[in-house]
């Protein structure tokens, strides 16, 4: 059993597809079925199988997940030790981000924010839009990403202030009974089913506020706990979903899925860095929220392909370093 095949396994398990994991690990399909297949052996179980086009991990599959996840992070933790003992000291970051933007913008980011700054380790967490200012306020959080933090009474003065905006469509398969309608009404997406990622049919996402103002009471949802997990399912044909448009560039091009025609659409949403005032925020926090509006990081985050690397991925968080 090697960090490398376990690196693989969380990735699977995390993204929910041998493809996706292979993408965010930069390598190819069959090494990371490759390196699946050996703790398979090596451990005498299936680990996970797959059901409905989605992949489910076995009691034994899940107990894995969490030690790898541990075992990854450990590994992350003593080499921060080796280098503190080498002279080489660091500080963590702490980052809360919403689920979208830790999944298709968090990693490409924070790659490249701690490659130009070794001296800081981020600790990513991912929380829902209602628990941001809390986090702050409460110093659990130095910075979050995502919608702008709501004003509390009770909470110091936050900033948020807009650094990227992203376009929101309705996507659906080729061959979905409404992909050739032109200029269709919200109303008539009501009866198809909709595939969300996670917390997206809460108000307070870009994908809940879009079905409450368009008032569309969908008959049927599903949530997934995944965007990349969702947008499988939508592909296959099995409904439809609101999609950060550049995050599906790819699988437009390629015709895996198409825009549907939906009157009110695309949708304009922004993106927004949330720290305390300057007095109360750290210089990590100081630092990155500057590179936050850099062409780099832009570049970095409108990159195709989301998710984050494996071996910096830990239970109850990321890590990165």
């Amino acid at each position: 059993m090697t960090l490398s095949q376990l690196r693989s396994f969380v990735t699977v398990a995390r993204l929910g597809s041998v493809k996706a994991a292979a993408h965010a690990l930069e390598v190819s399909e069959p090494a990371v079925s490759g390196a699946v297949g050996a703790l398979r052996r090596e451990l005498g179980d299936k680990l996970y199988i797959r059901s409905g086009g989605i992949i489910e991990l076995t009691p034994g599959g899940r107990r894995l997940a969490s030690a790898a996840s541990e075992i990854l992070g450990l590994a992350e933790e003593t080499r921060r030790q080796v280098r503190d003992a080498d002279g080489q000291h660091t500080t963590t970051l702490h980052v809360a981000a919403t689920p979208p933007f830790a999944e298709f913008a968090a990693g490409p980011l924070l790659s490249v924010f701690t490659h130009r700054h070794p001296e800081i380790d981020v600790d990513l967490r991912i929380a829902r839009r209602e628990e941001h200012a809390a986090l702050l306020a409460n110093h659990a959080a130095d910075i979050t990403l995502g919608p702008p933090v709501a004003e509390r009474h009770d909470v110091p003065a936050m900033l948020s202030e807009p650094f990227l905006r992203y376009g929101l469509i309705v996507v659906s398969a080729p061959g979905h009974t409404l992909a050739s309608s032109k200029g269709l009404a919200p109303a008539a997406l009501v009866s198809t089913p909709w595939l969300l990622g996670p917390f997206e049919s809460e108000r307070s996402t870009d994908t809940g506020a879009f079905l409450a103002r368009q008032s569309i009471a969908p008959r049927r949802t599903r949530t997934y706990p995944n965007f990349a997990a969702a947008l499988a399912q939508v592909a296959s044909g099995r409904g439809v979903t609101l999609a950060i448009a550049h995050t599906v560039r790819d699988e437009l091009e390629r015709g895996a899925l198409v825009e549907l025609d939906v009157r009110g659409t695309p949708i304009s949403g922004l993106w927004y860095v949330n720290t305390l005032r300057p007095e109360l925020r750290t210089a990590a926090a100081d630092t990155l929220k500057r590179f936050i509006t850099t062409p780099d990081a832009t570049r970095a985050m409108l990159a195709r392909g989301g998710g984050v690397p494996a071996e910096r991925f830990v239970h109850m968080g990321t890590r990165w370093s």
